[in-house]
C-alpha cells in the first residue's frame, strides 16, 4: 500500500467536509503499528462526525482498506484507524487539552492543502487552472528600434517612464 495515496485520500477526505487545522506527522520511527498520524479539528460534534464519515467512505471507496471508527457516539474526539494511518478529529478545546501535536510532532509531513483534484469537472464548477490551457505571450516589437530615455520631473526628481508610441492602423481604401 502506498502510504502518500493514503494520506492524501484522507487529506482530502477531511478537506471537503471543512476540517480545520491539518496536519500529518511520520510516526515510522516511532511506532511499529502506523507510519502517519493526521489531527484534524471540526467545530461541533456534528462536523466531527462528519469527517470521520468522510474518511471513511473515502478510505473504502479508494480501495485502501478498511476504516475503524471509535469515538462517534460522543462525537468530541473521534480516532479513524485506517492501518498505516490514524486520524485524529477533535474538537478545539479538546485538542488543546490533549496536545497530541506535542507527541507525535516530530516530523510533520509537508502537504499542499486545497490541491486541485484530477478529475471530472462539473458544469456548475470552474475549471481549475491546471486545465485551463495557458496563454503564450509574445514579445512585442516596438516600430522604432531606438527606446525614448526617461524624463525627469521637476518636483521629485524621479524618473518618469517615456511614453510609449502607439502606431495607428492604415486603412485601405477601397
Amino acid at each position: 500500500m502506498d502510504i502518500r495515496k493514503l494520506q492524501r485520500t484522507i487529506v482530502d477526505a477531511l478537506e471537503e467536509v471543512k476540517g480545520h487545522n491539518i496536519v500529518v506527522f511520520d510516526t515510522e520511527q516511532l511506532s511499529p503499528l502506523f507510519e502517519r498520524v493526521i489531527i484534524a479539528s471540526g467545530t461541533s460534534n456534528r462536523q466531527t462526525q462528519a469527517l470521520a464519515a468522510s474518511v471513511r467512505d473515502a478510505v473504502k471507496s479508494m480501495r485502501l482498506g478498511s476504516a475503524r471508527v471509535e469515538g462517534k457516539e460522543n462525537g468530541e474526539w473521534i480516532i479513524v484507524d485506517c492501518g498505516a494511518a490514524v486520524v485524529h478529529l477533535m474538537q478545539p478545546h479538546i485538542r488543546a487539552y490533549y496536545d497530541l501535536e506535542g507527541i507525535w510532532g516530530e516530523k510533520p509531513v509537508r502537504l499542499k492543502l486545497g490541491a486541485v483534484r484530477v478529475g471530472l469537472v462539473k458544469a456548475s464548477e470552474p475549471t481549475p487552472a491546471s486545465k485551463q490551457t495557458p496563454v503564450k505571450k509574445t514579445p512585442t516589437k516596438r516600430a522604432t528600434g531606438k527606446a525614448t530615455p526617461a524624463k525627469k520631473s521637476a518636483a521629485s526628481g524621479a524618473k518618469k517612464p517615456a511614453a510609449k508610441k502607439v502606431a495607428k492602423p492604415v486603412r485601405k481604401k477601397v
